[in-house]
């Protein structure tokens, strides 16, 4: 039933947009892909996010970087400009386009959508997505709005559930509290600021990895 190959992908999952570096965020991309992400997400939000044809260009060149090393690329939200790039998948929050009309928009393409109750979780299942984001699992800076810190409950919820959903964990996660969120039931972890606001970036984003792994 489940999709065994995005449950592969989602073990180390980067998001990133132009508002979350400091640097070109093409170089930061090439250095998390040396670092070993498995699946890359353009989320392009914030006060100071581009638009139009600016933002688009951005998604291009992101994601020919992930065409070229074969990482999914995904995109957060933007169901249009997704269809209109071909990408790969599809990401929705809560707030965001109803995940059983997305689905009906993108076809087989991956689609993943965040959740913060098992109720959210069995809904979006019924709506066809391959994957949920599971969090807040820590304290993050990222969202402005974001939901209390659930810590690893809901992921343990569902597995105890008996719902075998790829899921990864999502919010303040690093390479020192990683594991547990492995350890909790989740498939891998997903990172923004861990890894686009590193001084080395694919050190951190190898550190992340090997944290997730050695579990």
């Amino acid at each position: 039933m489940w999709n065994e190959k995005v449950r592969g992908q989602l073990k180390l999952y980067f998001i990133m947009g132009s508002t979350n570096c400091t640097q070109d965020p093409k170089q930061v991309l090439t250095e998390a892909i040396k670092g070993g992400i498995t699946m890359f997400q353009f989320r392009e939000k914030g006060s100071s996010a581009l638009t139009g044809s600016e933002k688009t260009k951005l998604a291009r060149d992101l994601q020919e970087l992930c065409r070229e090393h074969a990482i999914p690329f995904i995109i957060n939200d933007d169901i249009e400009l997704a269809i209109a790039l071909n990408a790969d998948g599809v990401h929705i929050g809560q707030d965001d386009a109803d995940a059983k009309v997305v689905r009906e928009k993108i076809g087989d393409k991956i689609l993943g959508v965040s959740a913060h109750t098992l109720a959210e979780v069995e809904k979006a299942i019924a709506d066809g997505a391959d994957y949920i984001g599971a969090g807040p699992v820590y304290q993050t800076l990222t969202k402005v709005d974001a939901e209390p810190v659930k810590g690893t409950v809901l992921i343990e919820e569902v597995r105890n559930s008996g719902i075998g959903v790829p899921i990864v964990g999502i919010g303040g996660i690093q390479a020192d509290n990683a594991s547990s969120v492995i350890e909790a039931g989740a498939d891998g972890v997903s990172v923004i600021t861990a890894i686009s606001f590193s001084g080395n970036v694919s050190k951190s984003a190898s550190d992340l990895k090997k944290a997730v792994e050695n579990v």
